[in-house]
This record gives C-alpha cells, structure tokens and sequence, in this order.
C-alpha cells in the first residue's frame, strides 16, 4: 500500500490517479476533503499532520509514503520526528519527499530533508522549482478583468507542470533503484510572468493585460497566505534567481523519458479556471 499525504492538492490529486490507474492500493490522506475528492477504490483518511497520531489509521501495512509538508506546517511544527515515527510504526520502508529546489539553492532550510535522511528508512527526495500552478491566483482577475499582476514581470524560471512532478513520484514510489537520490525538478524552458499571461492569453483567444508589481506590493500580497521567511525567500528567487535556479534541470527526462510539458500546456489543460 502507498500513502499519498496532501492527496488533494496540486500534486497529491494527479499522484493518487496515477497510482491507482497502475493497480496500486493507495490511501488517500487529506486534512480537509472527502472521500468524494479521491478515485473510486482509493481509501480516503481525514488526518493532520501536525498531529501524528492522526496518521496512524492511514499509515497501518503501509509499504511506502509520498510526504508532502507545507510551509505552514514548517513554520508552526517543524519537527517531523513523530510523522517518521509514525511511519516507521505502520511498516513504512519506503519515503518520497516533496522538498522544494530552495533547499538545493540555500534559500530554505534543510531540516526536513536531513531529518528525512537519518530516518533509518529508504528515502528519496524531489526537489521542484517554481509550480506552473501558482498561476491560479490570477484566476480570478483574468475571468474578471482580463488583468493578472505579479512582480519581476521578465525573469524567466523554469516552472513546472505539477502533474509531471506526480508521475515522477508515482515511478519513485513504485521502482527500485531511486533509494538515496536526489532529484531537482523544472519545465523545459524558463519562461518569464509576462510571457505565462500571454499564454494564458493565447489560450482564451483573446489578451491579458500583465501589471507589473513592486516587490513590495508582492510580499504584502503573499504575506496573507505563507509564511514570512518562505515569502521572503520566494521573491528572492523571482526577482534574483541564481543561474542554478534558471537551469534546465534533465533529472525528469531521465526519469520519464521525456522533458517536462511546457508552461502553454498547462494553461491550455488548466483554461477553465480562466474562462
């Protein structure tokens, strides 16, 4: 059995398809959703990370867990040793860890990773850049305004399609042979803000006009949902990126046989929440 946490979000929900379209038993963990937001035949378990006793129903004969810990939960918690405990309890041997490439960078802290890694279990950790996904925030404008705003409207990052970061967890978490390995995750091409509501654009049929924030206006924005130091370290990235943080990384094509979707797909699979 394979535990999926965060089973309702931007990679969990198409990780969760993939695993059971190949005829895995998987257990969905969500903190919040139903049973309705899951495939039928995926077992839905309510439980919060921030109490890990919670997660002992789902993680009971499990083989393998996809780890997914929010900025939030760092931010508030931090300790992830009663989860690795909890895991270790249930039979767990196998981890995949959704970090983020601002480990790699020195932007975010390692903590959670070095944990990860001193568990005594199989691990292995993905490390993906900025998500395509982001976009939904201008959602809401762009439907209503035909506007979207963001800051550093021409540095270019390679972001990445979510739902290619869950078919690299599914092979990780069903294969051998990634145990002790480090993957950095990106799209196939850095693409700037500006150029990503023109593809939004072109895929409506009509133009988005792109207002360019100042980074203060950004953070204050931000500030209403993440956590300051992960808010801080964000913008650092958009407005300053490292030449490693603009990097094609080829670890998903190795893995997949194939370079990651383009940020255009994305917004062509994603226009109607844009409509």
């Amino acid at each position: 059995m394979i535990v999926v946490t965060g089973a309702t979000g931007n990679v969990g929900r198409p990780l969760v398809r993939a695993l059971a379209a190949a005829g895995e038993q998987v257990t969905a963990v969500s903190r919040g959703a139903s049973a309705a937001d899951v495939p039928t035949g995926v077992r839905h378990i309510q439980a919060d990370l921030s109490e890990p006793k919670s997660l002992e129903p789902a993680l009971d004969g499990a083989e393998a867990l996809f780890l997914l810990i929010s900025g939030e939960w760092f931010a508030t918690v931090g300790d992830p040793s009663g989860i690795l405990d909890a895991a270790r309890v249930g039979g767990v041997r196998r981890i995949v860890f959704l970090s983020s490439q601002g480990v790699g960078t020195l932007r975010h802290p390692p903590e959670l990773e070095e944990a990860i890694k001193r568990s005594g279990l199989e691990w292995t950790v993905l490390r993906p850049g900025g998500f395509d996904s982001n976009a939904f925030a201008w959602a809401e404008p762009v439907r209503a305004r035909r506007v979207a705003a963001a800051p550093f409207g021409d540095v270019a990052l390679p972001t990445i399609d979510p739902a290619d970061i869950a078919e690299v967890a599914a092979v990780t978490l069903r294969e051998s042979g990634h145990g002790g390995s480090t993957y950095t995750l990106t799209g196939p091409a850095p693409v700037s803000p500006r150029q990503q509501v023109a593809a939004i654009g072109d895929a409506l049929g009509e133009p988005v006009r792109f207002v360019e924030q100042t980074r203060d206006e950004a953070r204050e924005q931000m500030l209403a949902f993440m956590p300051e130091p992960v808010v801080e370290a964000t913008l650092g990235i958009l407005g300053t990126p490292t030449a490693e943080e603009q990097r094609v990384s080829p670890d998903m094509e190795r893995i997949l046989g194939r370079p990651g979707r383009t940020f255009a797909q994305w917004a062509e699979r994603n226009l109607a929440a844009f409509k």
